[in-house]
């Protein structure tokens, strides 16, 4: 049988372990070990909640985003685990609701692409294309080697989320094909599409849905949020909505998620108009 072992980062800025998380979890550990470590301060009431879906569960603020958890999570693995028996690693967190399909045929598909990196959604920028690194993943000829290590070792925090995303998600791809591997993903998302094509994507078969779609384009989104949480299966949708109302609050969800057309129409010429006069595009 295929194993995988999964770093999972997650974040929530209440430390608490929400039913989205352990819904994401619960169906990750279906495909294969979970070492995951939060940058939040979480009691372990909160992370008992995951317990039985992980291997290991820590939570700490140490305020270098998801690849200090990712590197949290991943000198834990190496120190407790042999990592040669695994055929492959995956970098994941939990900047998405999910699953929203079955994930059985998305890890099929990544993993018999023929490349040592993969992942869900690639950013084709046309300077820095890159594995977006909310699911990435890596086969040995990448996690097994020095410069790898060397990598993960190095993170540490920065200044600014710009200067992560350049150094290190992007930074992550940029090394693979300098030590002359390959990579490439399922879907090719330019842009902010990803944030703001969630219904066209989940119509698409996109297994994860951005969580900051519920707070984007001055509330443009909620058709197509609504639109996912109503065709997804209903375990998912239960737990998206929990999750959401604890971190927007229920008055802002139910008003998202209107089925209103008049006011839907209003919020997207609001979002327009903004775009036109404030940020001048």
């Amino acid at each position: 049988m295929t194993k995988r072992l999964f770093l999972f980062a997650g974040y929530n800025q209440n430390g608490v372990v929400d039913d989205a998380l352990v819904y994401y979890v619960g169906a990750l550990s279906k495909f294969g070990d979970i070492v995951l470590c939060m940058d939040s301060d979480c009691e372990k009431t909160e992370l008992n909640k995951l317990k039985k879906f992980v291997l290991n569960a820590s939570a700490m603020r140490h305020g270098e985003y998801d690849f200090g958890s990712y590197k949290r999570a991943y000198i834990w693995a190496k120190q407790n685990l042999n990592l040669a028996e695994y055929d492959f690693i995956y970098l994941v967190n939990d900047s998405v609701y999910g699953p929203l399909y079955d994930m059985s045929r998305y890890f099929d598909a990544m993993e018999n692409m023929g490349h040592d990196g993969f992942g869900i959604v690639k950013n084709p920028h046309h300077e820095h294309p890159h594995i977006q690194s909310w699911f990435v993943g890596l086969k040995p000829s990448v996690f097994l080697t020095d410069w790898f290590d060397e990598f993960m070792h190095a993170i540490t925090k920065l200044k600014d989320k710009g200067a992560i995303t350049k150094l290190y998600e992007q930074g992550l791809s940029k090394i693979i094909l300098e030590y002359g591997l390959t990579w490439d993903c399922l879907y090719c998302v330019p842009g902010r599409g990803v944030y703001n094509k969630i219904k066209k994507l989940y119509k698409s078969g996109m297994p994860l849905m951005k969580k900051v779609a519920f707070t984007r384009n001055h509330g443009a989104l909620g058709g197509q949020i609504s639109y996912v949480l109503r065709h997804t299966n209903q375990t998912a949708a239960a737990a998206i909505l929990s999750s959401a109302n604890t971190l927007y609050g229920e008055k802002y969800i139910k008003k998202l998620l209107t089925h209103n057309p008049i006011k839907i129409a209003y919020r997207n010429i609001k979002h327009a108009i903004h775009k036109l006069f404030v940020e001048g595009i």
